[in-house]
Formats: structure tokens, sequence, C-alpha cells
């Protein structure tokens, strides 16, 4: 009976059946690709965070130290140029590392590291509300403010943030789509090409990140976890050693026992 039903469907019937086909399949890994995106994004921004906290604070103070050092060496020879030029690129370096510390300390530490149950709902809100599961420009739109919601909330850790994010999606009009096979053969298509179109996007931003400074310190962060040390923590420990050094230098200009 199936076969037969199959047999006498429209060649335009079969070829939306194996469109909507290969569509559930790109759903479900564009789904998993921005799940992965937005999770190594969170845990970046954390990591971002707590380097800055832990060890941009001290190199800022470090730089801000050897400035002074830098300037003091100028003012005792103002004809030397190289000195001249060596305070100015110093006092440069501890200002661009002072506006790039937080002014206030981050409330949250702590590693991103999302439950299994918040990267289930990220998983639904992304096949249900994804902007690129539909052609219409007023949807889209729509569902990249919603998106762009659902990507905060599941930083945050929201579960039920995103769970109303999907109800309030779900019960719009725009929700509502159409039938007929002609029509929605143009729409699945159009789908599959934006969400190619996506996927290539991520794919993009992926290997930009992968080549990171940022990302590369995350591997040796990861990798001093494994034997149980903290590498920032460690960082901040040497910085912290060259702060106390440089100190004892200025001490020593400032006392006038130089030369």
């Amino acid at each position: 009976m199936t076969t037969k039903q199959t047999r006498s469907a429209k060649p335009e019937e079969r070829e939306l059946a194996r469109k909507r086909k290969e569509q559930e399949r790109l759903e479900a890994e564009l789904a998993e690709c921005e799940l992965r995106l937005a999770t190594l994004r969170g845990e970046l921004k954390a990591l971002e965070a707590r380097y800055l906290h832990m060890v941009g604070a001290p190199y800022a103070e470090l730089d801000e130290l050897r400035a002074q050092v830098a300037e003091r060496l100028a003012a005792e020879e103002p004809e030397n140029e190289r000195l001249q030029r060596a305070a100015r690129e110093a006092r440069a370096r501890a200002n661009e590392s002072r506006t790039a510390v937080p002014s206030k300390e981050p409330r949250e530490q702590k590693p991103f590291s999302p439950s299994l149950e918040l990267k289930r709902m990220y998983r639904e809100a992304a096949k249900r509300i994804h902007p690129d599961l539909t052609a219409d420009p007023n949807d889209r739109a729509r569902r990249q403010e919603l998106m762009a919601e659902v990507n905060q909330a599941y930083q945050q850790g929201d579960e039920s943030g995103i769970a109303k994010i999907l109800d309030v999606y779900e019960s719009s009009p725009e929700a509502v789509q159409g039938e007929g096979p002609g029509a929605e053969l143009v729409r699945v298509i159009r789908k599959l090409s934006l969400m190619n179109n996506r996927l290539a996007e991520i794919e993009a931003e992926l290997q930009t990140i992968l080549n990171s400074d940022l990302y590369l310190l995350k591997i040796q962060a990861d990798d001093a976890q494994e034997q149980n040390r903290d590498l920032l923590a460690e960082m901040a420990d040497k910085v912290r050693q060259r702060i106390a050094d440089s100190k004892a230098r200025v001490e020593v200009f400032s006392s006038g026992r130089v030369h």
C-alpha cells in the first residue's frame, strides 16, 4: 500500500519528501554547531574575564612600574633619544594595559560549564526558532532577536529564560506556516540554502576562534587543570614576582642610589 502511494505521488511531492529529510538532518546539524559555538564563546568569555582579573591587573601594575623606571632613566639623560623613545613606548604600553583591565572586579570568575539540561534547551531553541529556518524577512528578523536572547540566556545559565523565549515564539502568529506541496518545496529549498550558508559562517568563525591566542590559552589552561594546576594562578604569581623586582628598582631611583 505504501509503495503504491509512493509511486502515485507527484514528482514535486517526492522531491518535497526528500528535501524535508535533508532539512531535518541540517536542522539537527545546525543546532549542534550553534551549541558548540555558543558554548565556546561562553567558555572563552569566562576565561578572558578571569585572565584580566587574575593576570591582566598585575600586568597593568607591572607595566606602570616599568614606565616609571623608563621615564626616570629618560629624565636623567634628556638628550638620549633612545631612552626618550623607550620611555614613550613604556608609557603607551602602561596606558593600554590599564585600559584593558576592567574597572570593577567581575562578579563571576567561575569557568563556563553549561549543564546537560541547559544544552538540551539550547538545541531545542535552535531547532525551533533559528533565523535560518525561515525565508520570510519579518519572521527572520523576529527570530534573530529571539535567538540573540537565547544566546544571552545560555551564557547566563538561565534554563527558564530559554523556555520562556520558546513559549513566546510558539504562541506568536509568525509560527503558523501555510501548506501546499509546490509552495512548501520552495520554502524548504530556501531554508536549506539559508542553513548551509549559516553552517559555513559558523565554520569560519570557529576557525578564527581556534586560531586565536585566547583559545591557545584555553588549551593550556585545560591541560594544566587535568594536572590539578591553575595556569592563571601560576601566571599571576610570576607577574607578582616581577612586580616585586620592579618596585625594588623604583625604590632605588627614589632613594637616589642610581649611578
